[in-house]
């Protein structure tokens, strides 16, 4: 789905206060995890707009699945470690103090053994002692067929429209998006795209991350969504699970 969308993503999300959410998260990892944390690693970091700020205090790496996204992100930050991989099957030769998916892109698998499967995968890749965070999408009991949503951007040059409309099948999001995006002297381009979303009661996550081996929770004051964020500490070898944090 990022193929046309990755040229105009920023763009499209340019209102996002990626700073204030890089701040939230390092509060997070100073109350949930390590003493002094290191390296962070973001799972799905699109464009890497958030790890422009979190560089700033960490050795920082990025996976994508799309190949489109890491291109800009890449322009973006020069140096660091950005690799193309499946959220679910990725392998890095080392481990991290934090790993983090935002921005709800664990709703792009398709079933709960996939989460599973991601969890345990994020997990292999935090060092002891090291903290997964975790954007869910929207709960299910809060999820609203029929919504429309409309956004707009307008810059020197160029005009972005985006309308949604959301439906629902069964423990599945389907969000219909139509863009039309006007560019001065090139004209108008339009294309329309079905975003299929997994509906998990965010406290089923918990479940799930607990079983990947994090000692997990629901944080519900989360970004600057109000989506909260599941959290995950792994166990350090020397420390019972009643000496962390609750």
């Amino acid at each position: 789905m990022f193929h046309e969308l990755a040229p105009v993503y920023d763009e499209i999300y340019s209102t996002k206060d990626y700073r204030a959410e890089a701040g939230r998260l390092e509060d997070l990892v100073r109350r949930f995890g390590p003493a002094r944390p290191r390296s962070w690693l973001d799972v799905a970091c699109g464009t890497g707009r958030h790890l422009a700020f979190l560089r700033r205090r960490f050795e920082v790496a990025g996976v994508d699945a799309s190949p489109e996204m890491l291109r800009l992100a890449r322009r973006r930050l020069p140096g660091v470690p950005l690799a193309l991989g499946d959220m679910r099957s990725f392998r890095l030769d080392r481990s991290f103090d934090v790993v983090t998916c935002l921005f709800s892109a664990i709703g792009h698998l398709t079933s709960e053994a996939e989460v599973a499967r991601t969890f345990a995968n994020f997990a292999r890749h935090l060092n002891p002692g090291g903290v997964a965070l975790v954007e869910p999408w929207i709960d299910p009991a809060e999820y609203r067929s029929g919504h429309l949503h409309l956004v707009t951007q307008a810059t020197e040059g160029r005009v972005i429209v985006r309308l949604a409309y959301s439906r629902r099948r069964g423990n599945r999001s389907l969000v219909r998006y139509e863009y039309l995006v006007g560019d001065r002297g090139r004209g108008i381009r339009h294309w329309g795209e079905t975003d299929v979303g997994l509906l998990v009661p965010r406290r089923r996550l918990v479940d799930l991350m607990g079983r990947a081996g994090l000692k997990a929770r629901l944080v519900t004051r989360g970004l600057t969504t109000a989506r909260g964020l599941v959290v995950g500490r792994k166990l350090d070898a020397r420390a019972r699970p009643d000496h962390l944090p609750s």
